[in-house]
């Protein structure tokens, strides 16, 4: 694993970790080193996504969330999930309906809500996507040795312990 990007060309690193010091402190350069590297990761999965499958990102999750649910979802659960307005949701989801990828059904027990599901077209689609986007995944974090994706997998679960134990003293 390299400790430093001085080898790459500053073309390809135009984040803002860039613009860090060494004087900088040590938790604000590793912050904006985990942000350039999941913005990195980010970027390639929404340019794969769009080439490979004329998709989005968005819609990726949203089928993501659906399939996680076999009993669809209301929209209002979708919002809370991808942490997106229902305004998003719905665009998506009208998308998706469009293209016969999801349904919209009464809900049972609320006349205001209805639940989205997936449709067997949208499980089937979104199962090719799910395989092709993991193999991306392994790509991508091929850098990495098993034992130092065990180790940082360890770390960042520290980590966000930690932020856990944070959320809850403030509550």
């Amino acid at each position: 694993m390299r400790d430093s990007d001085e080898d790459l060309d500053p073309e390809l690193v135009p984040d803002l970790e860039s613009r860090l010091h060494d004087g900088d402190h040590q938790a604000l350069r590793l912050w904006l080193r985990l942000l350039a590297c999941t913005t990195r990761i980010e970027d390639q999965i929404r340019q794969r996504l769009r080439n490979d499958f004329g998709t989005t990102l968005p819609r990726f999750d949203l089928l993501a969330q659906l399939e996680r649910s076999p009993d669809g979802l209301t929209m209002r659960e979708l919002s809370q999930r991808l942490m997106v307005t229902g305004g998003n949701v719905t665009g998506i989801t009208d998308q998706l309906e469009a293209e016969g990828l999801v349904v919209r059904e009464p809900h049972p027990s609320d006349r205001r809500s209805v639940t989205v599901r997936l449709t067997p077209a949208g499980r089937r689609q979104f199962k090719r996507m799910a395989a092709t986007h993991e193999g991306w995944i392994v790509e991508l974090l091929a850098g990495w040795s098993p034992e130092e994706k065990t180790q940082v997998y360890a770390l960042l679960a520290g980590l966000k312990g930690h932020l856990a134990q944070l959320d809850a003293a403030r509550r």
